[in-house]
């Protein structure tokens, strides 16, 4: 008969666990079946909290990476994945203060934590100087790498912006296309055809000639009115106008002087014909 009474229990569960699997038939075997589950779940837990040695260990060693002022929410906050509590570490620190491992101030009743900082190799003066120059050099080599970084990648976006070949032979066979077109109806042209009869040319430009009249009219209807709202207004004109969505006609790149000047020129073709 198994003596487990001055055992702790995950090691009665463990060798009965053992025993079932050599003896899996035999009747003391079924009786311990019902103990099987609860074994598999103490031999198989997840992660436990570690002990108290192990929990000193990780504190001190986290304070001593850290060499700053750290409280307990602190170091609690950043060895949450080694499933301390809060109170385990409170414990820990104390422990760690108590045998001169750490030192402690208190303010009020907090206490700040530090790492005991004769344990460093605090370099001298000369050492200082050193490593100041070199961390100026690292510090050159940087700015260097960052600006070959920049002109690299200014090259890639320049050369993204440019035309493959494919979509350049495209271009290419457009162009070349319309240009067979300009070319044909240059040769119409010099015939002496009649592309548009002379009285659908006359209804054209007098239809061109009523717009440009509306465009103008209303333009100047536009400026009076704008000029009376705008005359005391406090705001900046160039907001007020992006802010009620209004866009003048230099806008969208449109000039109304030049349609103006393009119908005088048909009307002076039209005379001299």
């Amino acid at each position: 008969m198994l003596s487990y009474k001055k055992r702790k229990p995950i090691y009665i569960y463990i060798q009965l666990f053992d025993f079932l699997l050599t003896e899996p038939n035999t009747i003391l075997g079924g009786f311990y079946q019902k103990y099987i589950s609860r074994a598999f779940s103490l031999a198989f837990r997840s992660k436990m909290a570690p002990k108290s040695d192990s929990a000193e260990a990780i504190v001190l060693n986290f304070v001593n990476e850290q060499n700053r002022p750290l409280n307990t929410q602190n170091v609690a906050d950043s060895l949450q994945k080694f499933n301390l509590k809060k109170a385990g570490i409170q414990k820990a620190l104390d422990n760690l203060a108590d045998n001169g491992k750490i030192s402690f101030k208190e303010y009020g009743k907090q206490k700040i934590y530090l790492a005991r900082q004769d344990q460093f190799d605090i370099p001298n003066g000369e050492e200082l100087n050193q490593m100041k120059e070199k961390n100026a050099q690292v510090q050159q080599q940087l700015n260097e790498q960052k600006k070959a970084i920049s002109e690299t990648e200014g090259e890639i976006r320049n050369l993204q912006s440019n035309l493959t070949l494919e979509q350049i032979r495209h271009k290419e066979a457009k162009l070349q296309q319309e240009v067979k077109e300009m070319e044909e109806k240059m040769v119409k042209l010099r015939t002496g055809v009649t592309l548009v009869r002379p009285e659908d040319r006359k209804a054209i430009q007098e239809m061109c000639s009523e717009k440009v009249s509306q465009w103008r009219k209303r333009k100047r209807m536009f400026k009076d009115v704008w000029d009376a709202i705008t005359e005391n207004l406090p705001k900046d004109l160039k907001e007020f106008k992006d802010e009620l969505g209004l866009e003048y006609d230099e806008d969208v790149g449109v000039n109304l002087q030049s349609f103006i000047g393009l119908l005088q020129h048909g009307k002076k073709r039209t005379r001299d014909q």
